[in-house]
């Protein structure tokens, strides 16, 4: 089984503080100061080895340029099931939300995206197996260490979760940018899956044609288009937003 990193001082904060498997953390030697104290005194609370390296050996080791003198080893990540995220919404008593990206392949929009739907309660992420970031080192930095707390799926054909999740109740939202409805003129309010399509062609066609309705965000600069993790906030947060005000109406 190969191993994983987790780089940077919030991110390995955060993996200490929500008591994961953790193997072993590297520090940088002299590097203690600031947040790092709080880094060694969590890992001694969970028993986790702490071994100290030259930063020469430490920047060989690291994947990402801006490590902050701080690498945790960990189990690789634990995908769960789409019927996983289901069951915590049930839990919560919530009306079951969760994202469907078709196709993310940068890392950085992967982890930005799961600290927006962290934030805003998403229940979970669905991601294709293939074609697609994984969770690595880079995601979980990006995410502040959000992953530790997000359930996640990767699945063979998203095309067919989502008609798996249309049977559970939930409707199924997707983004385009050639359809005429506006974002926040669609109700979203209820048990929803809100689709998210790759950084250049968007949703594939079978993935689109499965959707029950279209949505778009409105441009209206000279750029044409918006970063995918940036458009994933703006829809996720509409949601959220009227989420809470369909809560007070029936209060």
């Amino acid at each position: 089984m190969y191993e994983d990193q987790i780089e940077g001082r919030n991110a390995v904060i955060e993996l200490l503080e929500s008591q994961k498997d953790i193997n072993k953390i590297f520090i940088t030697k002299g590097e203690k100061h600031g947040s790092i104290y709080k880094i060694i005194s969590l890992a001694k609370k969970n028993k986790v080895v702490i071994v100290e390296k030259e930063k020469k050996k430490m920047e060989e080791m690291a994947q990402t340029p801006n490590f902050q003198g701080v690498i945790a080893i960990v189990p690789p990540f634990s995908y769960c099931e789409v019927e996983d995220m289901l069951q915590v919404a049930k839990r919560k008593k919530e009306d079951p939300f969760v994202v469907i990206l078709d196709g993310i392949e940068d890392p950085h929009n992967l982890g930005s995206i799961i600290r927006t739907a962290e934030t805003a309660g998403v229940h979970g992420i669905i991601i294709p197996k293939r074609r697609a970031a994984v969770v690595n080192s880079t995601v979980n930095k990006v995410s502040c260490g959000a992953v530790q707390h997000m359930k996640i799926a990767r699945v063979t054909n998203i095309a067919d979760t989502i008609a798996f999740l249309k049977k559970e109740g939930l409707w199924i939202c997707g983004t385009d940018m050639n359809t005429k409805t506006l974002y926040y003129e669609q109700d979203l309010a209820g048990a929803i899956g809100i689709v998210i399509g790759s950084e250049g062609s968007g949703m594939s066609q079978k993935v689109k044609k499965n959707c029950d309705f279209l949505v778009k965000i409105p441009m209206n600069g000279k750029i044409t288009s918006l970063n995918a993790s940036v458009s994933a906030g703006i829809v996720i947060y509409e949601a959220v937003k009227q989420k809470r005000g369909h809560i007070y109406k029936n209060k």
